[in-house]
């Protein structure tokens, strides 16, 4: 089983401590543009102290309002300020990946991916060499999307193994229109992290693994045994850790079967 991370914002990180330190989780930290408005380099060296079992980590960039397809420059600069911010900080945890939004929505880009597509290609090429620079590699999640093409395209202008895609259970479910067969077929060999959750496809409900409608055991099928990081996207402990004796119980069915 690869390493299973637990979503965790910066802001909670220090009320479950103690429940992080004593199962020594490996984690995606979520930094907010609140939390990097006011984080001081003394609380970085800080957490780093307080993981000191070593954990495999990634990190998840702010979102809110950010653009990095902007066409307007100053929308653009802005979002790559706060990435840069999010690599500063990188530079003292090292986490194996970071992911990030694309920011294409098909109807405000009026189904134009090809603006999206080279405004975009301004921020992720200067970001990725300094990603690259520091020994991490680029997701870029699945939201909106509701086919893969979008992201497709991003892949192939970018071409990078140190640049992919963040397949998103839960998005997938509640936004796709093609079947999970097409998606894969065309970002499967792209993705470097999963984030895992479920819903009944009326809203974003990060439910545990299983607790939705979302096809598991096919999607998993798909994925055959890619090397990538599969990132619990839980809201509360108790959904944390169901969703994590899933993957556990899904590893030793695996095993079972291979011996």
């Amino acid at each position: 089983m690869p390493p299973v991370h637990i979503h965790v914002p910066f802001t909670k990180v220090p009320r479950f401590l103690d429940i992080i330190q004593s199962k020594r989780l490996d984690l995606e930290i979520y930094f907010d543009g609140a939390s990097l408005d006011l984080l001081t380099r003394e609380e970085i060296r800080l957490l780093k102290e307080a993981l000191d079992y070593d954990p495999s980590l990634s990190f998840h960039a702010p979102f809110m309002d950010l653009s990095p397809g902007a066409v307007d420059s100053r929308v653009r600069e802005a979002t790559l300020d706060r990435f840069h911010q999010v690599l500063d900080i990188a530079g003292i945890l090292g986490p194996r990946t970071i992911v990030f939004h694309s920011g294409y929505e098909k109807w405000k880009y009026a189904l134009n991916t090809d603006i999206w597509l080279e405004k975009s290609l301004l921020t992720w090429e200067p970001i990725l060499r300094r990603a690259e620079s520091l020994g991490v590699r680029i997701a870029i999640e699945n939201i909106f999307e509701d086919e893969p093409s979008s992201l497709a395209l991003l892949m192939k202008r970018i071409d990078s193994e140190n640049f992919g895609v963040c397949f998103d259970t839960g998005h997938c479910n509640l936004f796709s229109r093609l079947p999970l067969e097409e998606w894969m077929k065309a970002l499967g060999h792209h993705i470097l992290e999963l984030h895992l959750h479920d819903n009944d496809r009326t809203a974003d409900q990060h439910l545990p693994i299983g607790d939705g409608t979302f096809d598991f055991p096919r999607f998993f099928e798909l994925l055959g045994g890619r090397d990538c990081v599969y990132t619990i996207e839980a809201h509360t402990p108790e959904h944390a850790a169901r969703s994590l004796a899933y993957l556990q119980a899904m590893g030793n069915n695996r095993n079972t079967k291979q011996t």
